[in-house]
């Protein structure tokens, strides 16, 4: 029986790309570049530096990317435009179907799991319209090992305080999915972007287009 539901935020319940209109009015005609370029470093880098053992917190890993991107863009960024477009990042917009969706799991445990640290997911989750739906905002940072180490998701299970098989784990990223269904939890992939899975050889338990195929769970159990 399923009975924590746990989701991924960036890609997953919050649009990562929203921050484009930010980068738009900053860098006009370069800031779909610059907000494409600054999550795929952002993913690059969080992945580095759990390989190499060379931890930072994701707010330190994110503006590292940002930087990365204005220049690969030809983009000159100064200090006050530095601050704004991370400011961007505390406001990200719900995908569409989000908040409905939360309303109509309030008798399940609902809870955010994500790399971002507690000083950018916590705004985050407290300026959106689904603050009261979520019951716990569990960070990667908390125990400085970032998704999708088994360490990480193994956090995660002991805040919760369940067993593996009675959490249910939403993501958008492919690579979360594979962790957490490698470590043992219930997973359905997010696809917001029709793409293909990964050949890993382990498989997502359903494939939803967006959050609202997840009611099927709650139906079952």
């Amino acid at each position: 029986m399923i009975k924590a539901l746990v989701f991924d935020a960036y890609g997953t319940l919050f649009d990562v790309h929203s921050v484009g209109k930010e980068c738009n009015e900053v860098f006009p005609s370069k800031g779909d570049a610059i907000s494409q370029s600054w999550r795929k470093k952002q993913l690059e880098y969080f992945f580095l530096r759990q390989l190499m053992q060379r931890y930072k917190p994701f707010d330190d890993i994110t503006k590292d990317a940002l930087n990365y991107a204005c220049k690969e863009n030809g983009a000159e960024l100064s200090k006050e435009n530095e601050k704004r477009l991370m400011d961007a990042y505390l406001k990200l917009d719900l995908f569409e179907e989000v908040e409905t969706v939360l309303q109509q799991l309030s008798q399940k445990k609902l809870v955010v799991f994500s790399n971002g640290s507690k000083n950018m997911i916590d705004p985050l989750v407290e300026q959106s319209n689904i603050q009261l739906s979520i019951d716990l905002v569990i960070s990667a940072d908390e125990i400085k090992q970032y998704k999708p180490t088994p360490a990480a998701y193994n956090h995660a299970l002991e805040k919760l305080e369940l067993k593996r098989e009675e959490i249910l784990f939403m993501s958008s990223n492919p690579w979360d999915i594979t962790g957490a269904k490698s470590f043992g939890f219930h997973t359905a992939w997010i696809n917001r972007k029709d793409l293909v899975y990964e050949e890993l050889n382990i498989q997502p338990d359903t494939v939803y287009s967006d959050l609202s195929g997840i009611m099927e769970w709650i139906e079952k159990t």
